[in-house]
């Protein structure tokens, strides 16, 4: 089977040595894989500049939308509600969560080129008292718009309400100090920026809305106090765990402190998203995101005014050079997307844009 990088936002292109610690096996009850799971928890309050004294962090098996999942359906009760902050596809699955969970909520949409509004917000929470939680997503890869959580978070918290924040594909890659930020609930996945496999997400969550949040879960094995509170005590997860996943992250956890942890990742990251638009502006391909919230994570692009060709003829003509890239996901406009995380290097961006550049060659030929 042939190995492809992927440039996409995940599942990503992750190094061969992470893979490799997925060839041990570890029984889930054994002291030194509970130790493990404790490592990764409190390895990741570092990542998120918190104190175990205030925030932990919760594991969850399955994907990043789990992760989100248990979150809105745990600590959001009966008589709350949410606000649903959304300029992307995964803002508005958050809205279908709630919608799915019976979760009060209301939705503040934006459009995909745009970030939301911190004042907008201020004046929604002051004319809709009865909202008690905010979620939002940080970087929404549906365009690649890195968006200002920053200031939204800091009306949330004017307002006296719960922050929750979906940093899927940033962080790890984008330095974000959660508890100086005001953030109570943030939610990422192993198989993001801190270059792991897909098994399990993670919550870094402010203890004592965790602990209020008893007895509020409207499922069993997504219920997020119950998760940590079995966690807390040795590292023990509630049901099977995704052994093989949690070896291979705790290797890229390392990796990253190696490589010189989130400042020097997010250089990289970066770094590779100015060269891959610079290259394919040089062919013709403008950004959806035309300004300083692209973030560094993914970019959405417009196919070249005299495009002759279908996404489906560059992917296989790009795959079968050993990339994957991604098809659009903007609804208003014809885009495709190409990521850069991952074990991605400055070469692996030359060598797809002169791939990219070859094919285009090829089908001006064939006019």
């Amino acid at each position: 089977m042939k190995n492809y990088k992927l440039l996409t936002p995940g599942p990503l292109t992750t190094t061969g040595t992470v893979k490799k610690e997925m060839m041990f096996d570890h029984c889930t009850w054994d002291d030194d894989y509970k130790q493990i799971t404790q490592k990764i928890r409190s390895g990741l309050l570092k990542l998120a500049h918190v104190s175990p004294e205030t925030y932990t962090a919760v594991l969850m098996q399955g994907s990043g939308s789990f992760g989100v999942e248990s979150v809105l359906t745990s600590v959001i009760g009966a008589d709350e509600k949410l606000l649903v902050v959304a300029n992307g596809a995964y803002g508005e699955r958050m809205a279908d969560i709630a919608s799915h969970a019976g979760i009060r909520h209301e939705v503040y949409r934006e459009e995909y080129n745009r970030i939301p509004d911190a004042g907008k917000v201020r004046k929604i929470l002051a004319d809709h008292p009865e909202l008690t939680h905010v979620a939002m997503v940080h970087s929404e890869t549906t365009s690649g718009i890195l968006n200002n959580i920053e200031e939204v978070a800091k009306v949330v918290k004017e307002a006296g309400k719960v922050m929750i924040a979906d940093a899927m594909s940033s962080f790890g890659g984008v330095d974000i100090p959660v508890e100086a930020w005001g953030i109570d609930f943030l939610i990422s996945s192993a198989n993001k920026c801190i270059q792991g496999v897909p098994g399990f997400s993670f919550i870094i969550a402010r203890l004592d809305l965790l602990k209020e949040s008893a007895g509020k879960a409207r499922s069993l094995s997504l219920d997020l106090y119950d998760q940590w509170k079995t966690m807390a005590v040795d590292g023990k997860w509630r049901f099977t765990s995704p052994t093989h996943t949690v070896l291979a992250f705790a290797r890229a956890m390392e990796e990253l402190e190696a490589e010189g942890g989130i400042p020097a990742r997010n250089r990289r990251y970066a770094d590779n998203n100015w060269l891959l638009i610079e290259k394919m502006k040089e062919m013709g391909f403008e950004p959806y995101i035309r300004n300083q919230y692209q973030g560094p994570i993914i970019t959405t692009f417009f196919y070249p005014k005299d495009c002759n060709f279908s996404f489906l003829e560059m992917y296989h003509y790009v795959k079968e050079r050993g990339y994957a890239i991604y098809p659009g996901k903007v609804t208003e406009a014809d885009t495709f997307r190409i990521g850069n995380i991952g074990e991605i290097y400055r070469a692996d961006i030359e060598s797809l844009c002169s791939i990219i550049k070859e094919f285009l060659e090829e089908k001006r030929n064939e006019r």
